[in-house]
């Protein structure tokens, strides 16, 4: 079975820090297959996530990364958002004036078209978003808002996992999408992702707890850390039962501080 996502040897340079934070990453997800990404601040989670998505600030020094078999290092953040990657912000920023039922439709139908198929009209869109807003305990009044602006980070995070909805990506990277949810909307968010979990794409959830994967119960959790201070590595590797022991005695106790 061919890996939706492989990630071989990958170093990464943050301009901002001007070392690498990520020395020699290697990763495979398969179709159907979660993965959980856990280990200490400063590891470089996040920059994993980032670089996948092609976020600006992130170089790639060595190493490469693949959707469904294509290197995806030339290609820019439109193009592989295109191609089926998808990232969950931690923070999702705000973008005043522009309209909800707008962005999402624009976005939808630039992903349909990318895929090759027809555009939805504003009565089919609306038709398909009301009813994923509705599983997700989203008002109807929320497509007239402005993206993220006043948006709860309970709000944001639904907000996303509609995104998701919509554009049906094929590897969907969450960056700490429980941060900041009460356990209602954690509950919300988890059910909404669960829904979308098919045996056709892949997923990489970048989380610092073990309540959230109680409710995603991942396939495969690894733990990335920083233990020489020489970049960020997977230096540990296993099923959901890594969580729970890395929840019950923490980084140091394992030897991966």
């Amino acid at each position: 079975m061919q890996a939706i996502l492989e990630i071989s040897d990958l170093k990464v340079q943050v301009e901002e820090a001007g070392k690498a934070i990520l020395q020699g990453v290697n990763l495979t997800v398969r179709p159907g297959e979660l993965h959980a990404i856990m280990g200490p601040n400063g590891a470089g989670k996040s920059t994993l996530g980032y670089t996948l998505a092609g976020r600006d600030g992130y170089e790639v020094l060595a190493g490469d990364i693949t959707l469904d078999g294509s290197s995806l290092l030339d290609m820019d953040a439109d193009a592989r958002a295109r191609a089926g990657v998808f990232l969950a912000f931690q923070y999702p920023v705000e973008l005043p004036g522009v309209n909800v039922a707008n962005f999402l439709r624009t976005a939808m139908n630039a992903h349909r078209t990318a895929r090759g198929e027809p555009e939805l009209d504003v009565l089919a869109f609306l038709k398909l978003c009301r009813a994923e807003m509705a599983k997700l305990a989203m008002p109807e009044d929320f497509l007239s808002r402005s993206v993220n602006t006043g948006f709860s980070g309970g709000e944001k995070k639904r907000f996303e996992i509609l995104q998701m909805a919509l554009l049906q990506p094929t590897l969907a990277i969450l960056d700490e999408t429980d941060s900041g949810l009460d356990i209602d909307a954690l509950r919300i968010v988890a059910a909404g992702v669960n829904a979308l979990r098919t045996p056709e794409r892949g997923w990489v959830v970048i989380t610092h707890y073990q309540r959230l994967l109680d409710y995603l119960q991942p396939t495969h959790v690894h733990i990335l850390a920083n233990p020489d201070g020489m970049g960020g590595r997977i230096v540990r590797s296993g099923g959901p039962e890594l969580a729970a022991q890395l929840e019950a005695e923490g980084y140091e106790k394992l030897g991966v501080a």
